[in-house]
């Protein structure tokens, strides 16, 4: 009875995994062309709203417009037509002008937050990662609100700058890892509390989605505290991930405090390791990255060799920045940077 049970589902599981990947395909598919409908619609009903409004420059005229249009549509569709939501469609309207530059990948949902962008390069930066990295709305949210697109600007050229408004974060080299700080609000450590180093590593690993998030594009996780042996000594790298689009290992180190020219030497020897013992032939350099409260930009700058392009040392902090504590950051470190360039 037992075989024929099993013989039953050797059969019918296979056929079952057929009609289950069908029946997600056509509902992908579905919703792909609901919410393409969708977009459509509200796109062309913003294209109507602002053709009226453009008519009349008087804010009394166009308010009383949408209060009466609102009313008249909602008595005849129902919800979704409330005077703030024709006023979303008109300005999704004026965002985004092009009706064949709109992404069925993206929900009306990633739609809403990103107009609610007035700047435009950082509105198309937004809109191409959620596009490219198949970003939630939650986590199109989260990149907003850490000011991932303010991190990746301060430490670019004017050149850069356009590159991410047009293409979104490229990765082209190991520097290109590197976000400046890290934003780990998401591990709920207070900042004024005791905590270890393991405690932080632990803490990462029980929220990794999130920090694979905030790491970018590409990377996969290899482990944490994998061993090193060098002779008889062992050595415990905190975390090991993979980039699949540099085809590179990146090791990353946690320190509390200032890093010192020791955890230099050790991520030297670690990348080191992983160059010479671990990498194909065909992968590029390890990359490490000291992740610390202070990164010490003078110990760093003089314990690196100058042609240095594949260990970096960069701070996290366990809030949400302000862009005004953002530009402070940057501004003092420019000026410890100056300090050190005249003192040398």
């Amino acid at each position: 009875m037992k075989n024929e049970i099993a013989l039953k589902e050797e059969k019918v599981n296979p056929i079952f995994e057929e009609i289950r990947n069908l029946v997600n395909r056509s509902r992908e598919r579905v919703y792909s062309t609901v919410n393409t409908e969708m977009l459509n619609l509200y796109w062309n009903i913003g294209k109507i709203i602002m053709e009226i409004q453009q008519g009349d420059e008087r804010a009394s005229y166009g308010n009383a417009v949408l209060e009466k249009l609102s009313e008249k549509l909602t008595n005849e569709f129902g919800k979704g037509f409330s005077k703030r939501n024709l006023e979303r469609m008109r300005k999704f309207y004026i965002y985004f002008p092009k009706a064949t530059t709109l992404s069925s990948l993206l929900s009306w949902s990633h739609y809403l937050e990103l107009i609610k962008i007035e700047e435009e390069p950082k509105r198309n930066f937004y809109l191409k990662e959620s596009i490219n990295a198949r970003w939630s709305v939650r986590e199109l949210q989260r990149q907003k609100n850490s000011l991932l697109y303010e991190r990746l600007v301060l430490s670019k050229d004017k050149e850069a700058i356009l590159e991410l408004a047009k293409e979104g974060q490229i990765l082209k080299e190991g520097k290109d890892l590197v976000k400046d700080p890290f934003v780990l609000e998401f591990l709920n450590i207070q900042e004024n509390t005791d905590y270890l180093e393991t405690d932080l590593e632990k803490n990462i690993l029980a929220h990794l989605k999130e920090f694979l998030l905030e790491l970018g594009k590409g990377f996969m996780f290899v482990g944490s505290q994998v061993r090193i042996t060098l002779g008889e000594d062992h050595f415990y790298p905190d975390l090991v991930f993979y980039n699949r689009l540099l085809k590179c290992f990146v090791i990353i180190d946690l320190k509390i405090g200032k890093i010192t020219h020791q955890d230099l030497g050790q991520m030297q020897m670690y990348v080191n390791y992983y160059d010479r013992d671990v990498k194909s032939k065909e992968e590029n350099r390890t990359v490490g990255i000291l992740l610390s409260t202070e990164k010490n930009e003078t110990v760093v700058k003089y314990t690196l060799p100058e042609e240095n392009d594949s260990i970096f040392a960069s701070e996290y902090k366990l809030h949400l920045p302000t862009e005004k504590d953002l530009i402070k950051a940057v501004e003092e470190e420019k000026k410890n940077l100056a300090l050190t360039m005249e003192n040398s």
